[in-house]
């Protein structure tokens, strides 16, 4: 089967309708064990010390796992993707395009999917049909995703995977379902947790895993992740083509769009804090300025870089973030 790298989640439908192993490069990059690696050879290659760390991992994962095909977001997206994909070009690696249009209209969402089909030879009748499939996959991730804010049983981590393996099925749809299921049944049978602290995620996926275990150990869970929860497209069921799938999903377009969702769910997950989390040299830092000014409950920012945990500067200031709510909630 033909295997596509990707940058970022893209129209998967049509990937698949067209027969390719998809891989998102991100994932393979932050959980294998050559996650150093990826990104010293990158700098090795000439990649400077001040660009972001995801960036340099995609190039060293995408030349680790021998990827000849790759798909690029150059607008709603990383900025720096269109430099990569350059680099990639001079690597012998074949580059597609596909953007999320800057001003967020049906029309043009129509037409940049359009495009995309016609570059894999994809109908889109064909996608639709894919598009009901992975749908069915999604509705499992929904079902953790509710375990873990109305059950409180699965764990903020366990959330985080099991919507942000979804971005490419982890290669193989069948098995990720299998995957999701399994882990439906071992979640039910549990116990609620104890945390009382209701924490929200936001931003792009963390560099650092080990601040949803670090949280539990101060009375707190995370019960929503922002950006993962997006790429599970939970509002596929509502919408009714892959046109309208791909134009409400939030994460590539303004903030104001994406804040209306963050600042609903807030409401419906009864949340007590926010992280928002911002990677090194990347311009959505620059929105964490607009998220404290529209968000009406507290905003504690971490910026991650190359680490893949967290430093004992954040430690402190986390601890001493949900001390603070423990403190509004008056709990001891």
């Amino acid at each position: 089967m033909r295997k596509i790298g990707i940058t970022t989640t893209v129209p998967v439908e049509i990937l698949l309708a067209a027969k390719c192993n998809v891989i998102d490069l991100n994932n393979v990059f932050i959980s294998g064990d050559s996650y150093s690696e990826d990104i010293e050879r990158a700098e090795r290659d000439g990649f400077p010390k001040s660009s972001c760390a995801w960036i340099k991992g995609i190039y060293g994962a995408c030349l680790r796992y021998g990827i000849s095909e790759i798909v690029g977001v150059q607008e709603g997206d990383c900025s720096n993707t269109g430099a990569l994909l350059e680099v990639l070009k001079t690597r012998g690696i074949k580059v597609y395009h596909f953007s999320y249009p800057l001003c967020h209209n049906i029309a043009d969402v129509t037409l940049e999917l359009n495009k995309f089909m016609k570059a894999f030879n994809v109908s889109p009748e064909q996608a639709e049909t894919v598009r009901k499939t992975l749908n069915a996959i999604r509705d499992r991730a929904k079902a953790i995703d509710e375990l873990t804010y109305i059950d409180n049983k699965a764990t903020g981590f366990e959330n985080h995977i099991s919507q942000v393996t979804l971005s490419d099925f982890d290669g193989n749809p069948q098995k990720c379902a299998e995957f999701l299921e399994a882990k439906i049944s071992e979640i039910t049978k549990r116990q609620p947790r104890k945390q009382v602290l209701r924490l929200g995620y936001i931003g792009v996926p963390p560099m650092i895993c080990d601040v949803f275990e670090y949280v539990e150990r101060f009375n707190a869970c995370f019960v929503y992740n922002e950006v993962q929860r997006e790429f599970s497209f939970p509002r596929a069921e509502q919408a009714k083509n892959i046109y309208e799938q791909y134009y409400d999903y939030t994460y590539p377009y303004d903030l104001e769009f994406r804040l209306m969702e963050i600042k609903k769910q807030i409401g419906i997950r009864k949340l007590d804090g926010i992280v928002h989390y911002t990677q090194s040299f990347c311009h959505r830092a620059i929105q964490d300025i607009v998220i404290k000014q529209e968000l009406d409950i507290p905003v504690f920012t971490i910026e991650g870089d190359k680490s893949n945990c967290l430093d004992s500067r954040t430690k402190l200031r986390l601890e001493a973030f949900l001390d603070m709510l423990g403190d509004l909630r008056g709990l001891k």
